[in-house]
């Protein structure tokens, strides 16, 4: 296991400068985070390992555990609020949350209409299958088969970008339509980030195992409203924090052993950067 240490962001003296003279780069200006004395964070409530609402209300999940990791290190209360692919951007937007922590991958569409602190994990696209599926060695495999595709999300489009694929997508609105459909045969396989697949396959248990594609490298990053420099800057020095103190292997552990997901290396993610 190789852990990098203290790899973060830096900003150049000449922009610290500047930020001081124009209200701290959002530290106390308003609408920070850093102003808030509770953060609510947007969260998924149908993804097991990631973010996942249980029967009394309460969640848990890698996500979870990060966005409270946050919040006691920024000295804040966290409140969680669910939300679909197809919600993420919108409830910041709204200004019904002030963080999202909800698989949300950095993509240059999305950084348009907000703004991303992190990544706090890189992943790969992968493939889920059905263990009878012995004949499936890679992605290409599947060429032509019934991929599910979730609302609100990217990965059938990355998945077809691939030279000589093809797939018949069916449309569901989550993860667990998709398992209900492949345990049914409706389709074959589905496809996105690895950590999503891998915490599916936790919950199930048997049956299903990862192709190990690594499509495409998807960079999950903390969504915030635009504007808070400040505040983002902040989130990047509690990641790098994250990783420094072994916080960031722990949880990955927890939820994701033994599902198939390569753990070899954990490092923090190279910064986008705030501005």
């Amino acid at each position: 296991m190789r852990v990098l240490r203290g790899r973060g962001i830096v900003l150049p003296s000449v922009l610290v400068a500047a930020c001081a003279l124009a209200a701290g780069c959002g530290r106390g200006g308003t609408g920070s985070l850093l102003d808030k004395s509770t953060l609510v964070v947007g969260v998924r409530p149908d993804l097991p390992g990631l973010g996942l609402r249980l029967p009394d209300g309460r969640f848990e999940g890698f996500d979870i555990d990060v966005a409270r990791y946050v919040g006691k290190k920024l000295g804040k209360d966290v409140r969680f609020v669910q939300v679909l692919a197809s919600e993420r951007i919108p409830v910041l937007t709204s200004g019904r949350a002030d963080l999202v922590l909800a698989t949300l991958s950095v993509t240059p569409e999305r950084k348009t209409r907000i703004a991303f602190a992190g990544p706090y994990y890189m992943s790969h696209q992968d493939v889920l299958v059905r263990t009878d599926e012995r004949g499936v060695k890679g992605v290409r495999d599947l060429s032509g088969r019934r991929f599910c595709a979730v609302e609100g999300a990217d990965p059938i489009q990355r998945l077809l970008a691939l030279s000589g694929m093809t797939a018949k997508t069916v449309p569901a609105r989550s993860y667990d339509e998709c398992m209900n459909m492949i345990k049914t045969g409706s389709v074959d396989a589905i496809t996105t980030n690895d950590v999503i697949l891998a915490g599916l396959i936790r919950r199930e248990g048997r049956g299903f195992r990862l192709v190990n594609a690594r499509i495409s490298e998807q960079n999950t990053g903390i969504g915030l409203r635009q504007d808070d420099t400040g505040g983002c800057e902040a989130l990047n020095r509690v990641i790098t924090g994250m990783y420094q103190d072994g916080t960031a292997e722990r949880l990955m552990r927890t939820w994701f052993d033994g599902t198939g997901l390569d753990l070899s290396i954990i490092e923090v993610p190279q910064f986008e950067g705030c501005v």
